[in-house]
């Protein structure tokens, strides 16, 4: 089978799907590759590589013709038409969907009789973990985001004992102590910051104190907090007013904070209101991971950074992209595990009884595979 690596579109977008190393592997599995002309480019992957890992290079059409497509982000509307208008029907496509945030690309798959597989669809379970690209993008993301706020933050992160004196260090506030959380958390405690973390589910304590941080809890009853997959579960509004009246307190204490709550296919919680923004000190910062599905901070605007009560408010948007060299490679990983699990000898061979073809599967045979995504379409 051919498999096609176009360029990604979106703006800003600086990854691509398989870097050469990954192409190299799926030729020595039975594939053969296809990549558009200068994919690779602004992830620090030119042609000649793609060409010396066994890579036949061209141009987009042949890239979105070949049997499976592999992309980054999802196909998107374009001057010259929609890019799922450029897959031959019958082909398969497999990258970031956003299937439960933008339902309708799924239907529009199914129309042009593309199967689908979503990389947010597959299942966290242990032997799926080579393929969890949401993961190791929210790693990446975690990172970048803790990076940014040095960056804009007017102190130093460490504590720096210097003939003039001590300079105490920076204190940083993480709030959600997922992949992105604990990754953050890492990053903020090895530049030397005095770290907090906040998440409902108590089951993360441990994991946070391990990394040096401080676990706050705070004076709130929480009930089903985790779901099966290990995602933090949708509260009410009742427990989130609660919620971010008691984060209020903890935010005043802080330099720096990280928001990277979110909730599969619903809006992004609001964790921080104008009030708890009043109450920061002037030159903190705020990086909100949440900013696609709208920000935990109230005041957040997702396209842009805003200052508003001396605070400044960084949206983190699409951040494993500022670092696309190591998240091409990552990503690339990602997609050829689960690549060699759909295709195990260079052939598509679908086991819907395995669960993690089950999971992934968005759609086939001119339909929906997701149950979930189906009840979204026929709701909207």
């Amino acid at each position: 089978m051919i498999v096609g690596v176009p360029a990604e579109t979106a703006p800003g977008e600086r990854r691509v799907a398989l870097v050469p190393d990954a192409v190299k592997a799926l030729c020595g599995g039975g594939f053969q590759v296809v990549v558009q002309a200068g994919a690779g480019q602004a992830a620090g992957f030119d042609d000649a590589a793609y060409t010396a890992a066994g890579a036949r290079v061209g141009d987009r059409a042949a890239a979105c013709s070949a049997d499976i497509v592999v992309k980054v982000q999802p196909p998107r509307e374009r001057p010259g038409g929609h890019e799922v208008e450029e897959l031959r029907a019958g082909s398969v496509l497999i990258g970031f969907l956003r299937p439960l945030d933008e339902p309708a690309l799924a239907a529009r798959l199914a129309r042009h009789g593309v199967t689908s597989f979503a990389m947010e669809l597959v299942p966290r379970i242990t032997r799926a973990q080579a393929m969890d690209a949401l993961s190791s993008m929210s790693n990446l993301a975690g990172y970048r985001a803790v990076l940014i706020a040095a960056t804009a933050l007017p102190k130093i992160f460490p504590m720096m004992v210097t003939a003039a004196g001590t300079i105490q260090p920076a204190r940083a506030f993480v709030i959600g102590a997922g992949v992105a959380g604990l990754q953050a958390i890492a990053t903020a405690r090895r530049l030397g910051a005095i770290v907090e973390a906040y998440d409902t589910r108590p089951a993360v304590r441990e994991q946070v104190e391990s990394l040096g941080a401080r676990f706050v809890e705070l004076d709130l009853e929480v009930k089903d907090a985790q779901d099966a997959g290990g995602y933090a579960r949708a509260q009410t509004e009742e427990f989130y007013a609660r919620q971010r009246a008691e984060l209020g307190k903890r935010l005043a204490q802080s330099d720096l904070v990280v928001t990277t709550a979110l909730v599969p296919g619903q809006r992004a919680p609001i964790l921080i209101d104008e009030a708890a923004v009043r109450g920061m000190r002037s030159g903190s910062v705020i990086v909100d991971l949440a900013a696609e599905q709208g920000g935990n901070c109230a005041l957040c605007d997702p396209e842009r950074e805003v200052v508003v009560h001396g605070v400044r408010i960084i949206p983190g948007r699409n951040l494993p992209s500022d670092v696309a060299t190591h998240a091409s490679q990552l990503y690339a990983r990602n997609l050829v595990t689960l690549l060699k699990h759909l295709a195990p000898k260079g052939e598509l061979a679908l086991d819907l009884q395995d669960e993690i073809t089950r999971g992934t599967l968005l759609t086939a045979e001119g339909a929906i595979a997701n149950d979930r995504v189906k009840a979204l379409v026929q709701g909207a």
